[in-house]
C-alpha cells in the first residue's frame, strides 16, 4: 500500500514539473509601453534622432587668455547683443604691464629728442669744419673726425627711433591683451548655460570641451540638427520633407522645414542613454527649422525625426537610376 502511494506521488509530482516547464516556456505577450511610440508618417520613412539648438548654431564661449575669474556679467536666460561684457578676468598684471610699457614708450620718446638735437649740433660742427677746411684753417682729418660723429650721431638716432617703434608695438599688444581679459558676445543671442563662478581659474584649452563653461545660442528661432545612420544617408535627398515629434510623445507632430545637409558624416556626439546604443556610429546630419508649437520645446532637448526617403528606385542593367 505505502509502495503504490510513493509511486503515486512520484507521478503526481512528475506531471507537476511538466505543467510547470510547459508553463514556463510558454511566451509571455509583450508588455504594453506606457507612451506608444512615434510612427512613420510616409510611406518611406527615415528615423531619426535630432538634437534642438539654436538658428545660428550655439556658440561655445571660451577666455582667449588662461587666467582668474574676477566678474562674471551675466546670468542664464539673460539676452546679450553683440560687444556685451561677459564675464572679466584678473587684469592686474596686464595693466601692470601696460604702465611699464608706457614708461618705457616716455623715456625713448625722450632720447630719440636727445639723439635728433646731438644730430643737428654734430651737423653745425660738420658745416663749421668745412668752412674752415676750405680756409686752409684746419686739417682735412679734423673735418673727416667731424664727419663721422655726424655718421655715428644719425645711427644713434635711427636706432632709438626703431626701440621706440619696438615699444609702442608693445603697448599696443599689452593694451589689446588687456582688452582679451574682458569677453564679449560674438553676436546676438541668449545665455543657454554658465558653469563658472568668480574666483574660479580658467585654463587654455578648457577642461572639457564638450561641456563648455558659457553657452550662447539663439532661442527665438530654433532648428534641428537630425543625425541619421550612416547605412541609411543615401537614402536622404536634398528637400526631403520631415516631421519630428517630442521625445516620447505621440502627439502634437511639428512640421520641419528643410535647411541643408552636412556633407561630412561625422562620429555620433548625440547619445540617447539607451544601454544598447552603440557609440561607434557614424552619422549623416541634416539641418531642419521649425516653429515653436503647442508644447514648448527648449535647446539641447532630443527629439524623434521621421524623413522622407527616396523610396525604391527602378532596377537597371547598368545599375539603379534615380528618379
Amino acid at each position: 500500500m505505502v509502495k503504490r502511494l510513493s509511486i503515486f506521488l512520484a507521478l503526481l509530482g512528475i506531471i507537476a514539473v511538466t505543467a510547470l516547464v510547459l508553463r514556463l516556456k510558454k511566451p509571455q505577450p509583450a508588455p504594453a509601453p506606457l507612451v506608444a511610440p512615434s510612427h512613420a508618417p510616409y510611406a518611406d520613412s527615415i528615423g531619426a534622432r535630432g538634437m534642438v539648438e539654436g538658428i545660428d548654431e550655439n556658440v561655445r564661449i571660451a577666455p582667449n587668455l588662461p587666467g582668474l575669474i574676477s566678474e562674471v556679467c551675466v546670468k542664464v536666460g539673460d539676452r546679450v547683443n553683440k560687444g556685451d561684457p561677459l564675464f572679466r578676468q584678473d587684469s592686474r598684471d596686464a595693466e601692470s604691464r601696460i604702465a611699464n610699457q608706457k614708461a618705457q614708450v616716455a623715456l625713448l620718446e625722450a632720447r630719440v629728442k636727445e639723439s635728433e638735437v646731438r644730430v643737428e649740433d654734430k651737423k653745425d660742427d660738420l658745416a663749421r669744419a668745412d668752412r674752415l677746411l676750405s680756409q686752409r684753417v684746419i686739417s682735412e682729418d679734423v673735418q673727416r673726425r667731424k664727419y663721422f660723429e655726424l655718421q655715428s650721431a644719425e645711427s644713434t638716432l635711427g636706432s632709438t627711433r626703431a626701440e621706440l617703434l619696438l615699444a609702442r608695438a608693445q603697448l599696443t599688444q599689452a593694451e589689446v591683451n588687456l582688452d582679451l581679459l574682458t569677453v564679449r558676445a560674438p553676436r546676438d543671442g541668449d545665455i543657454l548655460r554658465v558653469d563658472f563662478r568668480a574666483g574660479e581659474y580658467a585654463s587654455i584649452p578648457p577642461t572639457d570641451v564638450n561641456n563648455p563653461s558659457l553657452l550662447l545660442g539663439e532661442t527665438r528661432h530654433l532648428q534641428l540638427r537630425a543625425d541619421v545612420d550612416e547605412d541609411s544617408a543615401s537614402r536622404v535627398h536634398p528637400g526631403a520633407a520631415a516631421i519630428a515629434f517630442i521625445k516620447g510623445m505621440r502627439s502634437d507632430p511639428i512640421p520641419l522645414r528643410f535647411v541643408r545637409i552636412e556633407p561630412y558624416v561625422t562620429t555620433k556626439k548625440s547619445l540617447t542613454g539607451d544601454s544598447s546604443e552603440r557609440v561607434d556610429t557614424r552619422v549623416l546630419q541634416v539641418i531642419y527649422q521649425f516653429d515653436q508649437s503647442i508644447v514648448p520645446v527648449y535647446v539641447g532637448q532630443q527629439m524623434d525625426v521621421f524623413i522622407e526617403g527616396r523610396g525604391p528606385q527602378p532596377v537597371h542593367p547598368d545599375g539603379p537610376v534615380e528618379k
